[in-house]
């Protein structure tokens, strides 16, 4: 069994800069919009009205570049509506370019920039 690639290159919130399925003034409706992954191998996101919990995320490496794959649940702040779904996302560097899709909903490539990474903890 192959060992599992270390999520502390994904650590930290990212901020989604951009969306091909809504307009940048949407992305921050309710909060500055970002995706945040923790060192557990969970995770979540939001933007605009959308909030999702990621649902341990799975990472690998697709040629030559760390990928990591989700399922979310979560839903629509403005209306209450329940939502899920599936993502994934590329680092490259300090930015992440991925997708967020929504069960029998839109599809939305992103982009995001680290603003921060997890700090080592020391152990006692």
């Amino acid at each position: 069994m192959a060992k599992a690639i270390p999520v502390s290159h994904l650590t930290g919130r990212w901020r989604i800069v951009s969306m091909s399925a809504w307009e940048d003034e949407y992305l921050d409706e309710e909060v500055e919009a970002y995706i945040e992954c923790d060192d557990e191998g969970c995770g979540s996101f939001h933007f605009g009205y959308v909030r999702g919990l990621m649902d341990h995320y799975r990472t690998k490496m697709r040629d030559g570049k760390r990928v990591v794959q989700f399922t979310w649940d979560g839903g629509d702040g403005a209306d209450g509506t329940p939502l899920d779904g599936i993502g994934w996302a590329i680092l490259n560097g300090d930015t992440l370019n991925g997708l967020i899709s929504v069960h029998q909903g839109d599809d939305s490539e992103f982009v995001a920039k680290r603003v921060t990474a997890k700090k080592a903890t020391k152990r006692k």
